[in-house]
């Protein structure tokens, strides 16, 4: 039988990049379409001479129905990804993110192509889960003048208690927080209706906290571990907002890949019209400021700097089960925290982009 043939969207990027790497090792016929933008890539980046390269827009119906051709399955990492710089950012965010996940979903439906893994994000859920005195609790937005004054953590509205935070499953609501969010989801709810049209079968990977080799650097819409890296680079100290409590889970991209391919071959065995989201994380809880410490002590750099700044639309925790992949997909993280950030302090980061 002939290797499946993988086309990975966003494929010359970070994630993307992982996953084209894992897909040749299993012998796998992989097409990368990228368009190489240089807000995300600040120098074109080196791609296995094994893989068909195509260079454009994924919001392209013309170029998204030549990279298809001849294609089995599709793997859909291309997205502007971040918080963001301010507003402004929001109409590249809805093209980048709906309208090329659109393009992407007709263009398979005119090719014949059911299966799709597609890259969501944990942000989809806003504030994670958290308990009180009441039981189970999902604090609002927080507000601006509880963070000037140093008030990070959200709190019960009638006790006025400090909420406790816990894992947050797939079953729980969905709340986006800000524009990325907010697309990331659309992605999510068009890819659904897709499958529900079509018969497709979709898995949606829910990432956390990815770091790994090959982030880009020096960039507003890289996640906080590029961002400490980056400062380390240049010799200067981890700038850590708020108090640097913030949990998270940081999952290394080498993991991120696997659960990738997990989900593909989940998709070859799943029923018609299937759409599944899979939270994906490594199961240990870290602070934003133990990323910091642990990257600068690895790197022998200065130490972080607790700043108390913060930004409107990011959330104080989000930490989330990854149990569902565990056990419906068999897969499970082989990265240890400690492995994996030891590996990263002085890991090649891509070039830095042009602003």
């Amino acid at each position: 039988m002939n290797a499946p043939r993988l086309l990975v969207t966003g494929g010359a990027g970070f994630i993307g990049g992982a996953i084209v790497s894992a897909a040749l090792e299993r012998g796998w016929r992989v097409r990368v379409l990228d368009s190489l933008r240089s807000d995300v890539h600040g120098a074109l980046p080196v791609v296995d001479p094994r893989v068909d390269v195509i260079v454009g827009d994924v919001t392209d119906p013309g170029v998204v129905a030549v990279a298809l051709r001849e294609v089995d399955l599709v793997c859909h990492q291309a997205a502007k990804v971040g918080l963001g710089v301010d507003f402004f950012d929001a109409p590249d965010y809805v093209r980048s993110n709906e309208v090329g996940t659109a393009v992407l979903l007709a263009a398979m439906t005119a090719a014949g192509i059911d299966r799709l893994v597609l890259a969501s994000s944990m942000v989809v859920y806003g504030e994670g889960s958290f308990r009180g005195s009441r039981g189970p609790a999902r604090p609002g937005p927080r507000r601006g003048a509880d963070l000037t004054a140093g008030v990070y953590d959200p709190v019960d509205e009638v006790t006025g208690e400090r909420l406790q935070p816990a894992l947050t499953t797939e079953e729980d609501p969905l709340d986006p927080r800000n524009v990325y969010a907010a697309t990331k989801l659309a992605q999510e709810y068009l890819a659904s209706a897709w499958a529900r049209a079509t018969g497709g079968r979709v898995a949606a990977l829910r990432y956390h906290n990815v770091y790994g080799p090959g982030m880009p650097q020096n960039t507003p819409y890289a996640g906080v571990a590029s961002l400490f890296r980056s400062a380390l680079e240049r010799g200067e100290a981890p700038r850590v907002f708020e108090d640097g409590a913030q949990r998270r889970d940081f999952v290394h991209v080498a993991d991120i890949a696997s659960a990738n391919l997990a989900a593909l071959d989940w998709t070859a065995d799943s029923a018609a019209s299937t759409f599944r989201a899979f939270n994906v994380g490594s199961g240990t809880v870290h602070t934003i400021g133990d990323m910091a410490e642990a990257l600068s002590r690895a790197s022998g750099g200065p130490d972080p700097v607790i700043t108390g700044e913060f930004r409107l639309g990011d959330v104080r925790h989000i930490t989330a089960s990854s149990e569902r992949i565990r056990t419906e997909l068999g897969w499970a993280p082989t990265v240890t925290f400690e492995r994996g950030v030891a590996e990263f302090a002085t890991a090649p980061l891509r070039a830095a982009v042009r602003r």
